[in-house]
């Protein structure tokens, strides 16, 4: 039985499942993705389901709260989702002799070192995002199938979803003041290089915890001129610190300040450096420009 027989992707709306079922697709293989109302996976009862009918032989789990600010609001429906919901995800491949990829994120660290993190670094969440994403981490290790990948990755876009250069794109174009801040250091992750990447490390019988994010790192607002830039609109951003949109929007997460994920494991184990996130952006203009967001 090959890894590739039968490919289910959950959270088929969003912009990771998309890239991922149509680079599948291009390989003329045929995805099962199945969007949050075709398979809400908070539902133990709709997995079950799931796995009776596809027999999955890859789960690439895509569905998250992702809400970063809401789950500060929201911390059952967050861990039940990004949490718990892994867990029964976890079960069931391993029941059925499944292989699972699931996406973390960056935030499962607090942003006190000052060097790329590593798979092996200590987490220490500082928000309810983040901490709902490691209890997915700790219940997909607690209940691991026969092969497993956590790939951990950072401020992800691309087309077909609510993203960052899309936002100010648009704001931009709608004459909308640009108030971003500059004291948080991360990766942009374009999400055709992630599904990418993703599939190299299965090719590469990778197991275990990865980092992939484009390479390279920068702030949120030199993100946003390079956005800008590259899309050809002049528009005045103003840089904010963190503290001082703390105080416009006094409900939104703590985000940690450092980010940045260490990517050199990944390419060592694929052979495939991930390209710098100017690269990738370049990349994502020419697909908006061919197909629209």
């Amino acid at each position: 039985m090959s890894l590739y027989d039968s490919i289910l992707i959950t959270g088929g709306g969003g912009m990771l499942a998309r890239a991922s079922a149509d680079l599948l697709r291009e390989k003329n293989l045929s995805p099962i993705s199945l969007t949050r109302a075709e398979l809400d996976i908070a539902d133990e009862g709709q997995i079950a389901g799931a796995f009776a009918k596809y027999r999955p032989t890859l789960l690439l789990n895509c569905a998250a709260h992702t809400k970063v600010d809401l789950c500060e609001q929201e911390r059952e429906k967050a861990d039940a989702i990004n949490g718990i919901a892994v867990g029964t995800l976890a079960r069931h491949c391993r029941t059925s002799g499944a292989c699972l990829v699931h996406l973390s994120t960056d935030f499962v660290f607090d942003g006190k070192l000052k060097r790329p993190y590593r798979p092996d670094d200590p987490v220490n969440p500082i928000n309810a995002y983040g901490r709902s994403k490691l209890l997915g981490e700790k219940q997909l290790q607690a209940s691991a199938p026969p092969r497993w990948l956590i790939v951990r990755t950072s401020w992800v876009y691309g087309r077909g979803g609510v993203n960052f250069p899309r936002t100010m794109v648009q704001a931009a174009k709608a004459g909308k003041p640009l108030r971003v801040v500059n004291d948080q250091l991360g990766c942009p992750t374009y999400a055709v290089d992630l599904a990418q990447a993703i599939f190299n490390l299965l090719d590469a019988n990778a197991r275990g915890i990865w980092h992939v994010t484009n390479s390279g790192q920068t702030t949120w607002f030199d993100f946003a001129k390079a956005t800008l830039q590259e899309f050809g609109i002049t528009a005045p951003v103003e840089p904010l610190t963190s503290a001082q949109w703390m105080e416009m929007r006094p409900n939104s997460a703590v985000r940690p300040t450092y980010s940045v994920l260490d990517n050199e494991p990944y390419a060592w184990k694929t052979e495939q450096p991930m390209r710098s996130w100017k690269s990738a952006l370049a990349d994502f203009h020419a697909a908006v420009e061919r197909d629209g967001f």
